[in-house]
């Protein structure tokens, strides 16, 4: 009920409009009255953009006198900031340079005292290493002798000279390196090579035994104190190294930083340098425009006033032929309806009567049964040309009227028997559950077709109804085409004059906007009787307006 409270309101407002556009119709200005409103409108743009310009203009002058100060201050600014910003840059990268040779020379040392601590290193290893095989043979050889002498000392040769200790004693005997008297090796070589045979002196064997082991310990003293003095250089050397490796990575890590603070100020003067330069050149370029274009600027502000004064004037003489009083006879002559215009708008009432016809259709499919009867009377109504020919909905709309209040009427009998309503759904809803589980399929098929039936039914009865209005349509439109066809061969009939003078307000305007296509109006020859009659003052026919 709703939807069609909404389709009868929507019925009404196309009415309603339909209306409203044939008044609108009625009241379409006279197109030459437009062409005159739109010359006035250009005649108000041209003088507001001469109102406009000249405030630019005076805006210009202003600046002209005070920016040329401002432009040139910056200018010398920048002549002097350019060559010190050079200057810098020039020093800063001599300070590089120098920076990164001190880097080079710094990593070179560092590497070269790293290589001397390495070198150090190894060969204090194997002097170690040679000192203490020299150590360890020295023990053992002095270990040796200590075993003779007390094995002389005891009486005891023959069972020491078959013990290993003899046998180095032999080799030390045999070895020229030990520093003894010939006689004494020689006496110390039979006492090792006869055994239990020989039998000097025990105080002679004893006495060269203990001066070999007093001087292969007066040696081994000499080594030690060698291989400290051999520790104490090296460690002197490996600490100075390692401060020297200190101080050498500090300053590689100084310069390192020094150079990329030198390298991230050089780019930012040359961005400086280069964006100083950049509007340097564009505020001299700038100078030699503005000071050209302040010389000039006068000359192009009168030649424009005084092109703006002669368009006022072309626009002032069209609008005045335009907006003559014989002008605006002779076009309401051409134009005898509101319903013709230089275009042609037009909204028929059979355009109204099929909007709404097609409201109504659509209406039709969705309307329930017991109203498809009010809504086929109204579609009648609007088919009816008696109804139509009046020019106005009042019928239509009456009958809406009173469908609207039929449907409220029906709407309270509703709101009335929803209360009975719920109670009867409410007592028939177990009984319908039950039964439509053993239906559903039944009824699923029946629906289906009586809703296909009934679908078709609706289609056919639109298609014949619509083959029906287009008939009709097409009839009515055939009428109003014959009818136009008569207007428009009347008013082709005074068109020419309209033409003739529009032509004469086009050449009028082109005269300004278009000299080259003015036409000048051509020179008429006066007969005789013309002659006479403008010698005794009277007035010349008229002649040909220019342009055709």
């Amino acid at each position: 009920m709703a939807f069609f409270k909404a389709a009868a309101a929507a019925l009404l407002a196309s009415s309603a409009q339909g209306v409203a556009q044939q008044a609108a119709l009625k009241n379409t200005m006279n197109p030459i009255r437009k062409v005159v409103t739109l010359l006035q409108d250009m005649q108000h743009k041209v003088i507001a953009e001469g109102e406009a310009e000249k405030d630019l203009y005076e805006k210009f002058m202003c600046y002209c006198t005070t920016g040329t100060g401002d432009l040139s201050a910056s200018i010398t600014a920048a002549e002097t900031k350019m060559p010190e910003v050079t200057a810098e840059i020039t020093v800063s990268e001599e300070k590089l340079e120098q920076s990164k040779a001190d880097l080079a020379q710094a990593q070179t040392d560092r590497a070269a005292a790293e290589e001397a601590m390495k070198e150090a290193t190894g060969i204090r290893e194997k002097e170690a290493a040679a000192f203490a095989a020299v150590k360890a043979e020295a023990d053992t050889n002095t270990a040796a002798i200590v075993k003779a002498i007390a094995a002389v000392e005891k009486g005891m040769a023959g069972s020491f000279l078959q013990t290993e200790a003899a046998q180095l004693i032999r080799n030390l005997a045999n070895n020229d390196r030990i520093d003894m008297v010939e006689s004494d090796r020689q006496d110390l070589a039979a006492f090792l090579s006869q055994g239990s045979q020989y039998a000097p002196q025990s105080g002679q064997i004893t006495g060269i035994l203990k001066e070999m082991g007093d001087t292969m310990a007066a040696q081994l003293a000499e080594d030690i104190k060698t291989e400290e003095a051999s520790i104490a250089s090296c460690e002197a050397l490996t600490s100075a190294k390692t401060k020297e490796v200190a101080a050498l990575t500090a300053t590689v890590e100084v310069k390192t930083t020094q150079i990329g603070e030198l390298g991230v100020a050089i780019v930012q003067l040359k961005e400086d340098l280069s964006d100083t330069s950049a509007t340097y050149s564009e505020d001299k370029k700038f100078l030699q425009e503005l000071e050209s274009s302040c010389g000039t600027k006068t000359q192009e502000w009168e030649e424009r006033s005084k092109t703006r004064a002669e368009e006022l004037v072309a626009l002032a003489d069209t609008i005045k032929v335009l907006n003559d009083d014989d002008a605006l006879d002779l076009f309401k002559k051409t134009l005898p309806s509101a319903s013709a215009s230089l275009v042609q708008v037009r909204v028929s009432a059979s355009t109204e009567r099929s909007q709404a016809l097609s409201l109504l259709r659509a209406m039709h499919k969705k309307a329930d049964k017991n109203l498809r009867p009010a809504l086929d009377m109204i579609a009648l109504t609007l088919s009816g040309k008696k109804a139509m020919s009046q020019g106005t909905f009042d019928k239509v709309i009456k009958m809406c009227d009173d469908m609207v209040q039929m449907l409220k009427k029906e709407q309270l009998d509703d709101d009335n028997k929803k209360e009975y309503c719920n109670m009867q759904f409410d007592h028939t809803d177990d009984s319908k559950k039950a039964l439509e589980r053993k239906i559903a399929d039944a009824e699923t098929a029946i629906a289906s077709a009586k809703e296909g039936i009934e679908t078709t039914t609706q289609e056919i009865a639109a298609l014949e109804a619509g083959i029906m209005e287009l008939d009709k349509s097409v009839a009515e439109a055939t009428e109003q085409r014959q009818a136009e066809n008569v207007e428009y061969k009347e008013l082709m009939a005074s068109d020419g004059a309209a033409k003739e003078l529009l032509g004469f307000a086009k050449n009028r305007l082109n005269k300004f906007y278009n000299p080259k296509l003015y036409k000048e109006a051509p020179k008429q020859e006066l007969t005789e009787e013309e002659r006479i009659l403008v010698n005794n003052g009277g007035t010349p026919p008229p002649t040909e307006a220019p342009g055709g």
